[in-house]
């Protein structure tokens, strides 16, 4: 990170060890690590909440990319720092399980950190502090899952608000992407393995458009194969469609090239096979042959080599074939069937570069693509409908909580009656907890232009007198409203891995008593020393 100094990258109290090693003392190493956190955590805070603002990236090339997406700006940026890096993999672990929350996740990670920091500051032993962790972030999930309210079905308004809300408000891409939920169904929608927001294709220049099908981001191998078919079955090779293969030392021999003979007329039989089928689309997931390419090419064959191994499965998983090498080939025709799949039609989009497959028999799979005006924003925009798919996918399988900072509201102060009932400086660790779940809502106030302090105590004098935990603030007005009825709602598992994330990044940063610099490996070790 461009914050520490050449020089000197870590503050540090050290002491000259008997050994000749460098050693920070534990302060400093808290004290470092904690820097290192906050200044990950401020890079994201400023694009919480519905005012947040967008971040620009650039990188030695001068590249530039602008996004509010938390998650894309701690993995791009530099941080060299392993205190940082740690709580950049959290904000990756995050994504990964559920597609959303890593700027939360991340902000409150740091709230964490820095109170327990000084909690250590002022006396208290990093043992209670993180104590303290356990017992407050023990209550406050448990509070967070027995607020969650569930959907009910995909025709649940909620769907699409949660879409609306991970999607930064853009209605189109909200629409798609419940229009293609609708699509899939629930069922596939709670299948753990999977991805929602792998549905989600970014073009620039292309329309708005849900559609049952997959896209294959390369086009046929010529001009003169077919650009549409219809009813097609469909082969997907996981391999080259080339001859075996024969090592160049044995080819000199007789016995090599009579080999060589024979593989080449297999080869041409197994094509003959593939004519015989009548298959109309070839998927390759390495190249084709010269001989293959013509053979095909008179016989009508759609045929596209080099598919990603990702968009070769999606498409045999859609039109039911079941993917074969080249040796798989020599199988008899009427056993080769059973790996054949089928489509209504294939398309091959020139403009687009692309080539679809739809109406597949397989496995019902909706593509949602998203049109962008430039290429500038077509990252952009897809980042933003892959956060609405995730969220969507989340809020099915574990129900929503309100939005807005209002649900860690109410949790912070479900947190403070356990610190009144603990004894003993753990109680210091608990604190911590109840600052790092208001911290999201103070966030999202600030960046929309008020008074956190303000705010925060209408919002608490709200929900205490009424009873409702979906209470915050308007980022429009400034005056306390129910998020429920403003529908801004949050997928109930991102929350929870969110705080969970937040408090198992806190808690190994706190445990940190000192940092080493490991030493290099070299042939003369001998004067090698351990420095921080």
């Amino acid at each position: 990170m461009a914050r520490e100094n050449e020089g000197e990258p870590y503050l540090s109290l050290k002491r000259e060890a008997t050994t000749g090693s460098e050693v920070d003392e534990s302060l400093a190493a808290l004290m470092t690590n904690s820097n290192a956190i906050r200044a990950i955590a401020s890079a994201v805070e400023g694009t919480l909440g519905p005012k947040g603002l967008d971040t620009m990236l650039v990188d030695k090339f001068g590249e530039v990319v602008i996004t509010n997406d938390g998650v894309t700006i701690l993995t791009m940026m530099e941080a060299n720092h392993p205190a940082a890096r740690m709580l950049i993999n959290i904000a990756k672990a995050q994504q990964a399980e559920v597609g959303d929350g890593t700027t939360t996740a991340t902000v409150m990670a740091g709230v964490l950190v820095s109170s327990g920091v000084e909690q250590v500051a002022k006396g208290v032993p990093v043992a209670r502090v993180i104590e303290g962790l356990r017992t407050g972030l023990k209550r406050a999930l448990e509070v967070m899952q027995e607020q969650s309210r569930p959907i009910k079905g995909l025709d649940d308004p909620l769907v699409r608000q949660v879409a609306l809300v991970a999607g930064r408000g853009h209605a189109d891409i909200a629409d798609l992407v419940t229009r293609a939920a609708v699509l899939i169904g629930e069922e596939k929608l709670k299948d753990r393995f999977f991805k929602f927001s792998d549905s989600i294709v970014a073009e620039e220049g292309a329309e708005n458009q849900v559609f049952m099908g997959v896209i294959i981001n390369k086009e046929r191998m010529n001009r003169q194969m077919p650009q549409e078919l219809e009813r097609v079955k469909v082969l997907v090779i996981d391999d080259a469609l080339e001859p075996e293969e024969i090592d160049d030392e044995a080819l000199g021999t007789e016995a090599g090239f009579t080999r060589y003979l024979k593989l080449q007329e297999e080869f041409k039989d197994n094509l003959k096979k593939i004519l015989d089928l009548g298959v109309g689309l070839v998927l390759a997931d390495r190249g084709v042959a010269d001989p293959a390419e013509e053979i095909l090419t008179d016989e009508g064959v759609m045929v596209i080599q080099r598919v990603a191994n990702k968009e070769l499965r999606k498409a045999a998983e859609h039109t039911g074939a079941r993917m074969i090498k080249r040796t798989g080939l020599k199988r008899p025709v009427a056993e080769l069937e059973r790996y054949l799949g089928s489509a209504d039609r294939v398309y091959n989009d020139e403009k687009l570069e692309q080539v679809w497959v739809l109406g597949g028999k397989g496995k019902p799979m909706a593509t949602v693509l998203v049109g962008a005006a430039t290429s500038e924003v077509v990252g952009e925009r897809e980042r933003i409908a892959k956060d609405a798919a995730a969220s969507v996918q989340a809020a099915i399988r574990s129900g929503v909580v309100p939005g807005g900072g209002s649900l860690e509201m109410w949790v912070a102060r479900e947190v403070e009656k356990v610190r009144e009932g603990i004894r003993g400086m753990a109680a210091y660790g608990v604190e911590c907890v109840v600052e790092a779940l208001k911290r999201p809502m103070a966030q999202i106030v600030a960046n929309a232009g008020f008074n956190p302090l303000e705010k925060m105590g209408d919002v608490i004098a709200a929900q205490t007198e009424t009873g409702k935990n979906s209470l915050a603030v308007d980022c429009d007005s400034g005056e306390v409203a129910d998020m429920y009825e403003n529908g801004i709602v949050d997928p109930a598992s991102v929350k929870v891995y969110a705080l969970k994330a937040a408090g198992e990044v806190a808690e190994a940063i706190l445990r940190i008593d000192t940092i080493i610099k490991k030493r290099e490996d070299k042939a003369d070790s001998s004067n090698d020393t351990f420095k921080v």
